[in-house]
């Protein structure tokens, strides 16, 4: 299991990013539901291992930062979502044997 993406905000920056990016700062903060400074600092470690990229530029005179996923990010999440999905399929047989 990735540690790096099972951790909460993280696996919904990457999963809102799979789904839909790039996205904007303000509209993954609202997505995933958190503070200015601890989407930073989640979006940095996915940064660093390289499952996002961070763009920063200029929308007219507003400064933008928007956040894409990488094909390294969609490939971690595709093997962590498998090994989600079989654990609950894994847990669901052995339920409905007993």
């Amino acid at each position: 299991m990735d540690r790096l993406i099972h951790e909460r905000v993280r696996l919904g920056l990457l999963s809102a990013l799979a789904a839909g990016g790039p996205l904007a700062f303000s509209e993954l903060k609202e997505i995933v539901g958190t503070t200015d400074g601890n989407l930073s600092v989640h979006a940095r470690k996915l940064e660093d291992a390289r499952y996002i990229v961070c763009n920063k530029g200029f929308d007219g005179r507003t400064p933008r930062t928007e956040y894409n996923i990488t094909a390294k990010g969609r490939r971690a999440l595709k093997r962590y979502l498998d090994h989600m999905e079989a654990l609950i399929r894994a847990a669901r047989e052995a339920t409905d044997s007993k």
